[in-house]
């Protein structure tokens, strides 16, 4: 009976490091896909700040201009 105690037990445990391993590779995954979205929002927003920055130098040359 104590052995079949174990026996269950081992499997019960088993059944939990499978799906702990499951869930952490998932974590794994989906962390790599936000920093991948992170990597390209920054690029993003760089390209927008240097237009931005881009277009205030124009805006004050024409401003001299006139």
């Amino acid at each position: 009976q104590d052995i079949t105690t174990l026996e269950q037990n081992i499997g019960r445990l088993e059944g939990q490091v499978a799906r702990y391993k499951n869930a952490a590779e998932n974590e794994e995954k989906v962390e790599d896909e936000l920093k991948a979205e992170k990597r390209k929002l920054q690029r993003e927003l760089r390209t927008a700040l240097d237009k931005i920055e881009e277009m205030e130098m124009t805006n004050s040359h024409l401003m001299k201009r006139l």
